[in-house]
């Protein structure tokens, strides 16, 4: 494919708080930029709920994809300047199209309503990149193939593996912006990685995007980074209880459309999203403010524990939570029955949360999933995966860690242990604060 790259007569700039700047210099990026589907993003949080739990998290997909733009720019123009023969320069178009475009298809709240309603992002992504739209307009008048090869990288089946390495990979763009922007917007300091050190060790080599030996130290840093942050703030158990009642809301409105409720408030598309036909024109009229807002006329439902629900969100009445080890299905058949005893719903009020999550998938010689890996560059240019050579990498490769969590409304809790033998009732805290 040519480099279809059309230069603009002044470069665009965008003032960043992670990247300092970010650089626009083709005029079909800034075309892309400038679509009514791309503009959406900045409707849609990064972070979905976790607003509610670090309350400086108000930033948006629109903000991490141009991030991970100029990140995936930033590599490409490196591998240019050093003249690497294994980075394939027709393939920059692809790349940074594919960088701008990979979250374009997500939803309000983000993986909350993915696994309210059993889609993908992804999926989305394709749609609206090959449907009848201003982005797949923009990409056509460049290349009739384009949108198919950008669509073919979010789908991770491009012809060239080290395009989709770019932005789908242990070490992509995309994990480097999001640990780098979440750290900023929600306050914390685990997602500091240098980042600066990690692309400058980047290398294209035999097809791969592969890391120079010498700076095996910055991805130590960037994979511990990335463990701190699931454990500190994408699985903030606070968090969670937003994201399960946000789920909740969902699935009893899609209880009550499907049983033939008479919603005084439904606004389009709605409808399609309960019975899971929506066409790419009535998707991308989903945003956040659209869902607030039904959120904010659904706390007046007849429904009761519809209303319940979007109050509890709306005004931050989050559920309590209690952690253990274990639990077996007796004892959670106990505890729901002594919900519904008290007048709780035992399906609602009631949910067992088990985060868990993989900081780096262990080094397997008969993985026979290339691209799953961070490989190691060195002298003689010999290739090694980084959990043979790294001791701290190898310590968590593979761990899965956490507890379970138990959460429920606080006001009748006391009524709830007054029902359950006194083994199960000590797993609830006495105090009512």
């Amino acid at each position: 494919m040519p480099n279809y790259i059309k230069p603009l007569r002044e470069e665009k700039v965008f003032k960043d708080p992670v990247h300092n700047y970010v650089h626009v210099q083709d005029r079909t990026i800034w075309s892309l930029i400038n679509t009514a589907e791309f503009q959406r993003l900045r409707r849609i949080r990064q972070l979905g709920t976790t607003y509610l739990t670090f309350h400086g998290a108000e930033h948006s997909r629109f903000s991490h994809s141009l991030g991970v733009y100029e990140i995936t720019r930033r590599i490409i123009s490196q591998f240019e300047r050093g003249h690497y023969p294994d980075w394939p320069v027709e393939e920059n178009m692809v790349a940074m199209c594919a960088a701008l475009l990979h979250d374009l298809g997500h939803g309000p709240f983000s993986h909350s309503i993915e696994e309210a309603f059993h889609m993908h992002h992804e999926d989305w992504t394709c749609k609206i990149i090959l449907g009848d739209t201003d982005v797949n307009r923009v990409l056509s008048e460049v290349s009739a193939d384009l949108p198919e090869r950008v669509a073919s990288v979010i789908r991770k089946d491009y012809e060239k593996e080290i395009v989709v390495n770019l932005i789908t990979s242990p070490l992509d763009a995309d994990r480097m912006d999001y640990l780098l922007r979440d750290a900023y917007f929600t306050g914390v300091n685990y997602g500091t990685i240098d980042i600066d050190r990690i692309l400058r060790m980047l290398r294209p080599y035999n097809g791969r995007i592969v890391v120079k030996e010498s700076g095996m130290h910055a991805v130590e840093d960037y994979l511990m980074s990335r463990y701190q942050m699931y454990w500190q703030v994408y699985f903030h158990p606070v968090t969670r209880s937003s994201e399960i009642i946000l789920r909740q809301i969902f699935r009893r409105a899609g209880e009550l459309y499907r049983e033939g409720y008479s919603f005084a408030f439904l606004p389009q598309p709605l409808p399609g999203l309960f019975r899971n036909n929506l066409t790419v024109k009535e998707y991308l009229k989903l945003d956040e403010s659209l869902i607030q807002t039904t959120f904010m006329q659904w706390s007046d439902e007849k429904d009761p524990i519809l209303s319940e629900l979007c109050c509890r969100f709306l005004h931050r009445r989050l559920y309590k939570y209690v952690e253990v080890e274990s639990i077996d299905m007796e004892t959670i058949d106990e505890i729901r029955s002594s919900f519904a005893k008290v007048g709780l719903h035992p399906e609602y009020d009631f949910e067992i949360d088990f985060p868990t999550d993989l900081p780096y998938d262990v080094f397997r010689p008969d993985d026979s999933k290339r691209g799953s890996q961070i490989l190691l560059l060195g002298k003689q240019d010999k290739l090694r995966e980084i959990s043979e050579v790294s001791d701290i990498i190898r310590s968590i490769s593979g761990l899965h860690r956490g507890k379970y969590h138990l959460y429920y409304p606080h006001h009748k809790l006391a009524d709830v242990i007054s029902e359950l033998p006194p083994e199960i009732a000590s797993i609830f805290p006495i105090s009512a604060d």
